[in-house]
């Protein structure tokens, strides 16, 4: 792409399946600097969802990490944490899809991140937000366009409700992170 406004912007990619690895996508498109974090043992799990498959890798996968590097490191492992601490300190943006909670226990919650680089924007991709009833519950897209009355509205008539085929849901989620994690990295240079 020609137009790289995001060029200089380096982002740590903590996430998986499709919401924030599609958000971290969009940013690379624009030229960020996307380093995609991933288990030593299983990666992303998006790298088993198929067909289809592209010589032996899940399309989905390939389509939503497009123009990142990758790295595998055990974030239970103090060596492997300490390595994520490292790249965040030097990081434009933390983007994390943890189960809620996980990443303060991990020590790579905002406030310990941020405290060591102020300037780091922090973005958290997951069901129900911060604040709530269901706050400390995971989701995925199925169950968010269940939640949301999508389902029944899709399908034919006379018949149950089905899902949307494409990850709706997830795509929108990380269209609007990555909108947001704009918006904040402009507001840093404003203020």
């Amino acid at each position: 792409m020609a137009l790289q406004p995001l060029k200089d912007v380096r982002l740590i990619d903590v996430t998986t399946s499709i919401a924030g690895p599609y958000c971290a996508e969009i940013l690379a498109a624009l030229g960020a600097d996307v380093v995609k974090v991933e288990r030593p043992d299983t990666g992303d799990d998006g790298r088993a969802w198929g067909p289809p498959f592209w010589n032996g890798e899940s399309a989905m996968f390939l389509a939503v990490n497009a123009g990142k590097r990758s790295l595998a490191v055990s974030l239970a492992d103090e060596r492997g944490r300490d390595a994520v601490l490292r790249l965040a300190a030097s990081a434009d943006v933390f983007l994390q899809s943890l189960r809620p909670g996980l990443a303060e226990r991990l020590g790579l919650g905002p406030d310990i991140l941020r405290a060591r680089s102020p300037r780091l924007v922090y973005c958290t991709v997951g069901a129900y937000g911060r604040v709530g009833p269901l706050s400390d519950e995971p989701g995925y897209d199925a169950l968010m366009q269940a939640a949301g009355g999508l389902i029944s509205v899709t399908g034919e008539p006379g018949r149950p409700g089905v899902r949307v085929g494409s990850s709706l849901i997830d795509m929108g989620t990380g269209m609007w992170s990555a909108l947001g994690i704009v918006a904040a990295l402009l507001e840093r240079e404003r203020t």
